[in-house]
């Protein structure tokens, strides 16, 4: 039997999960964040020389003529717009800045286990934890669907990465009486169905 993050448990799974967990699960993704392999337009309007298309790389920068490397990945389209124009600002007056993005590549879970086609899901949208079973093929026949898990790296309060597993139990995800509910997952997360 799966041990609860608190020691506690109940006929229903987790009576109740530490304040961390639950606000990793209730945190509902706002903007997208740009992330690696992701393509961006920048346009620097009245200036094509500046303006191009470019990938973000594995280090989560991208170059831009005169001002170099530009941190992208973590920010929003607009915050990595500001950025270059305040960079640009050495050489251009008031230069007027856009990025889109034109392919989403960054964003993607893995699910492993007891799923008919286990793997890593490249996704275009945000994704839940039952629309990742569904797109994984759905439980293979020996699934303990009750003991499922989302291991997540996420920032303490120092900025350091750290794991965290959030304990999902299938038939509350469905019913939606759970303490944790059919949330969405974030980039690099991964789904274990035992």
């Amino acid at each position: 039997m799966m041990a609860c993050l608190t020691g506690v448990l109940s006929n229903h799974g987790c009576s109740s999960l530490p304040p961390e967990i639950l606000s990793e699960v209730n945190q509902s993704p706002k903007e997208f964040l740009i992330g690696p392999e992701d393509v961006l337009e920048v346009t620097v309007w009245r200036n094509q020389e500046l303006s191009r298309q470019v990938v973000v790389r594995p280090d989560g920068l991208i170059s831009m003529p005169l001002i170099g490397d530009v941190k992208a990945t973590g920010l929003t389209a607009a915050q990595l717009a500001e950025s270059i124009a305040s960079r640009l600002k050495e050489y251009k007056e008031n230069p007027a800045v856009t990025v889109s993005v034109k392919e989403v590549n960054s964003y993607h879970v893995y699910v492993m286990g007891e799923v008919v086609k286990p793997g890593k899901l490249p996704l275009k949208s945000h994704t839940t934890v039952l629309q990742a079973i569904a797109m994984s093929g759905g439980f293979t026949q020996y699934a303990s669907r009750n003991k499922m898990q989302v291991v997540r790296v996420s920032k303490n309060g120092q900025g350091e990465p750290h794991e965290i597993r959030i304990p999902i139990r299938y038939d509350d995800l469905v019913s939606g009486t759970g303490s944790v509910t059919n949330f969405v997952l974030k980039p690099g997360d991964t789904l274990v169905v035992p």
